[in-house]
């Protein structure tokens, strides 16, 4: 009953581990590819899946109350672990090849056996399919007595099973193969015998999936496809099944071929088109999965031009160059490549290089340093393509050679010197781009320093000690990488030269006065290996301008012409034959307070620069002056000098007024500050002269007058009075009753002009010299005349008869209430003189008594009869442009001729006025036209 119970549980167990369910009470599940459980009878079944429908199941017999710990592994030698019995875990290691060898690591298990005692054991193989096979054996035969001590029985047992197809040492295998197995245990780390050798036989199935097809040859229609048969798996292969797309690239395949060959050509196809195929095997036992899905194209034309190559990586004597397919091929199409290359320095064009399928080549036996063309032409069955376009690379340079030796250049300094050296005479075939210089101390050192790294050959070696030996070496760096070291310089000892002194202490300043101050120094030893032939001191006010003050042996120097209260700065050099020491640190001093400095700029102001309202020139002096250096003590006051007189001490104003001087006088003046030490000196002396008094005014006459203007004159108007220095200011008295400014200058005369007629002005005048403005004289009224009428325009003759004509001439209006007349006169033929033959306010008169072809001018002029207080008074205008008349014998055929010779004659002489004032206005223009270019372009 209980192996019934028994074999129960392995079914039930069985389809948990196949379909992957959830165990009983009884299993423990690790994974879903893990599973196990325990049998009542103290045996112990674990199934474990080798891939997707693969199971293997193992079984261990064990004591009651034991436990058991299981792992598995992926793919190697297992490491089991168990537990002993004082509670370690050791290691059992497996061999590779054996059951232990599962698909997945879960985990490690642990169960405890129940209490069953069953004695019945299996010891055979029981369960076989396709890919598992279900393993039973005994424990090993060990007799327990009633005497035997139960501390000694041992508690767990590890079981190793060991499978194998091909014999002892064979590699497992899941397929229907004849396999042996054999059972070895383990106790404590110490492993049993193995048991005999067992052999069963897996069962047959469909085959596995076949590999891909492969296309042996193609053409523009057809297609033709061969494989290789698959694992049968114990069932022959007696066909297979080649399906299709035809082409539609849907995923729906078709029936292409069915049979036993290995091989089959496609026919009827497009050119140029790609297809779909896969590939599934068939026995006894079924059919096999499909393998995976190929594309395959039919040619079709040539290839199209490829793409230029190009450069992957550059060597010394090689060029690696890749290319890829050209555009719109199809991914199975069989393309080869020819790739040329061209050296321009043989001149025999592009030849080819390399000729095959790969998309890579790497040209060898290259020049270095030099360029080469390449191009590629890709082809087919169906022909070549174009090349493509051309491409240059150039080769890589190489590392340069050895550099020559360097060697002294020059003299040999004591901290210094300078080194060359030649460039090598390889240079790998590019420039050289970088020398370095090492140096080593001594002529057994080890340690080398870098000191120079540059393009340039040579180098100074400074900071140097004196009287050691170095050695130098040189590499250089080129395109192509680093030389090696150039050969060491010859070994030589160098002595330097004294070197200049050490820095000098600090001097020290002692200030005797306030322009004098002692300096004392001392001299640091060692001093280079030679001594000390002089000091150098320098001085100044300035910490970065400081001169030389003292040049000599000694160590003291005494400073003279300093200023009071100001800070100075000195330090020390000391020198030998060497040459001169660094400078001593500097050091500040300052001197003592004094008396004020010199004041400076000390000037008079002019009359011009004084805004005080009681200063004048005449009996006052104006002085300005800059604030001196106070030395230290501050300004309390200034003391000004001016001949004579007892010196005025004033505060701290710059400016100052002298007053209650004599006009016209010179004075010396000059001036010195004041401190809380004492005076200071006086400053230059300043010459400076009053002014004289503002003269008096002249006396104002009128020369000359008329309607609208008045000549004014004053003082003596002579040739010397125009060169003295005097001024004149002449003011009139506007309509508001203020005097303003008509003319101000040095002349005696004076036009007032656009003044109004019979009016009365008032005029005053003063006299200005450097003094100052004199005293305005007294007012003088001067009354314009009554203005004359215009003249008038030329008068107008009409011939009447014979013996008559009448004369029209120009109306005026009266002016400013006088009444106007006219007076007409003529001069008769030869006359001399004009002869008045009227006089009247009419404009026009009828002229009688005309004599035959004789000769008559005739004038006219505007009178203007003045009504005023003293009596009747005529103004008499100018007269008009005379006229010319002449008078001759009316003839009725010929009247109108000499009406029109007449008329003509008149014309012609007021025609002549016209034209002269047109000529005018037109120069005038011209005139002013010519200025503005003038100014426009010359001026400006």
């Amino acid at each position: 009953m209980e192996e019934y119970i028994c074999w129960g549980f392995f079914f039930f167990f069985l389809l948990v581990s196949v379909f992957g369910l959830p165990g009983t009470p009884f299993a423990i599940i690790l994974s879903v590819q893990f599973i196990a459980f325990v049998y009542p009878c103290n045996l112990v079944c674990f199934s474990y899946r080798l891939c997707s429908s693969v199971c293997a199941f193992s079984f261990f017999k064990l004591l009651n109350g034991d436990v058991l710990y299981i792992s598995v592994t992926h793919l190697g030698p297992a490491q089991v672990p168990m537990m002993s019995p004082n509670g370690s875990v050791p290691t059992i290691y497996v061999p590779p090849g054996y059951a232990p060898q599962v698909c997945y690591f879960a985990c490690f298990l642990s169960c405890k056996f129940w209490n069953w005692n069953h004695n019945h054991l299996f010891n055979k193989i029981i369960y076989i399919q396709a890919r598992t096979a279900l393993l039973m054996w005994s424990p090993p035969s060990s007799d327990i007595g009633e005497d035997t001590d139960k501390n000694d029985i041992p508690e767990v047992y590890i079981y190793e099973v060991m499978i194998s197809s091909t014999g002892k040492d064979g590699k497992y295998r899941t397929l229907l193969i004849l396999f042996l197995f054999r059972v070895q245990v383990e106790y404590n780390c110490v492993k049993g015998s193995p048991s005999e050798a067992e052999s069963f036989t897996t069962a047959s199935c469909e085959p596995d999936v076949p590999n891909l097809p492969r296309i042996t040859n193609r053409t523009k229609n057809s297609l033709t496809l061969q494989w290789k048969a698959s694992c049968d798996n114990g069932s022959k292969i007696h066909s297979y099944l080649l399906e299709w797309d035809e082409g539609k690239r849907n995923g729906e395949f078709c029936q292409c071929y069915y049979g036993q060959q290995k091989q089959y050509r496609i026919t009827k196809l497009s050119p140029a088109m790609g297809y779909t195929f896969r590939l599934a095997a068939k026995n006894d036992m079924g059919m096999s999965d499909f393998s995976e899905e190929v594309l395959y194209h039919t040619s079709g034309t040539a290839p199209t031009t490829p793409a230029s190559p190009l450069l992957i990586n550059a060597g010394v004597t090689w060029l690696s160059l890749q290319w890829t397919k050209p555009s719109g091929t199809p991914s199975d199409e069989g393309i080869s490549y020819i790739l040329e290359m061209e050296d321009e320095n043989s001149g025999y064009g592009f030849k080819p290089k390399y000729d095959g399928d790969d998309l890579t080549y790497t040209v060898k036996n290259l020049r270095r340093s030099t360029k080469y063309k390449f191009r590629v032409i890709a082809y087919n069955s169906e022909g070549k393509s174009s090349p493509s376009e051309t491409v240059e690379y150039i080769t890589s340079p190489d590392k340069p050679g050895v550099p020559s030796k360097p060697t002294v250049k020059g003299k040999i300094h004591a901290q210094s010197f300078k080194i060359t050296w030649d460039p090598p005479k390889d240079n790998g075939g590019a420039a050289i781009n970088t020398y370095v210089v090492e140096m080593s101390e001594g002529l057994s050192g080890n340690k080398w320093d870098t000191i120079y790294s540059g393009a340039t050959r040579e180098h100074v070696c400074d900071r140097l000690n004196p009287g050691s030996s170095y050695r130098l070496r040189v590499y250089c760096f080129g395109e192509g990488g680093q030389s090696t070291f150039g050969p060491y310089s010859e070994k030589c000892e160098i002595t330097t030269a004294p070197g200049p002194p050490d820095q000098c202490n600090p001097p020290q300043v002692a200030c005797r006065s306030a322009a004098c101050a002692q300096v004392s120094w001392e001299v640091r030893t060692p001093c280079n290996g030679a001594d000390v032939t002089e000091y150098r001191l320098e001085w100044g006010g300035v910490e970065g301008c400081m001169q030389m003050s003292y040049c000599g042996p000694g160590l003291s120097c005494e400073v003279k012409g300093l200023l009071p209260a100001t800070i100075y700065y000195c330090r020390v050099q000391a020198v030998n034959v060497a040459g001169a020491g660094p400078f001593s640190e500097v050091v500040a001093c300052m001197t003592p307070a004094s008396v004020p400095a010199v004041v400076a700029s000390l000037r008079g102001l002019s009359e011009d620069e004084v805004e005080s309202p009681h200063y004048s020139p005449s009996t006052c002096l104006a002085i300005s002056w800059d604030e001196p250096c106070d030395h230290g003590s501050e300004i309390l006051g200034y003391s000004i000098d001016f001949g004579d007189k007892q010196p005025i001490t004033v505060g701290k104003d710059l400016t100052y007024f002298i007053g209650g001087l004599q006009p016209d006088t010179t004075y010396r003046v000059r001036i010195q500050a004041l401190n809380s030490i004492g005076a200071g000196p006086f400053s230059h002396t300043v010459k400076l002269k009053t002014k004289p008094l503002p003269p008096d005014p002249p006396r104002l006459e009128c020369a000359a007058y008329s309607s609208q203007t008045l000549k004014l004159k004053w003082g003596e108007g002579t040739a010397k009075a125009l060169t003295d220095s005097i001024q004149y200011h002449l003011q009139m008295e506007d309509k508001n009753g203020r005097f303003v400014s008509l003319y101000r200058g040095p002349c005696h005369t004076y036009k007032v002009q656009r003044l109004s007629e019979s009016t009365s002005y008032k005029f005053c005048i003063q006299a200005c010299n450097e003094a100052g403005e004199g005293p305005l004289s007294q007012e003088y009224i001067f009354t314009t005349p009554k203005s004359v009428p215009a003249a008038l325009k030329v008068p107008r003759i009409e011939r009447i008869n014979d013996h008559t004509c009448e004369i029209t001439w120009e109306v005026l209006q009266p002016m400013k209430g006088d009444p106007v007349i006219y007076c007409l006169q003529v001069m008769v033929g030869k006359d001399s003189e004009f002869k008045q033959i009227y006089k009247g306010p009419d404009w026009s008169f009828r002229y009688t008594g005309l004599q035959l072809n004789c000769e008559y001018r005739f004038r006219v002029c505007a009178i203007r009869q003045c009504q005023e207080a003293m009596g009747h008074q005529d103004l008499v205008g100018p007269y008009s442009t005379p006229v010319l008349f002449i008078s001759q014998r009316t003839e009725p055929p010929a009247s109108t001729n000499k009406d029109t010779v007449q008329t003509t004659r008149t014309q012609w002489s007021q025609s002549d006025q016209v034209c002269a004032a047109v000529i005018l206005a037109l120069f005038a223009i011209f005139s002013i036209l010519i200025a503005v270019i003038i100014q426009y372009f010359v001026i400006k």
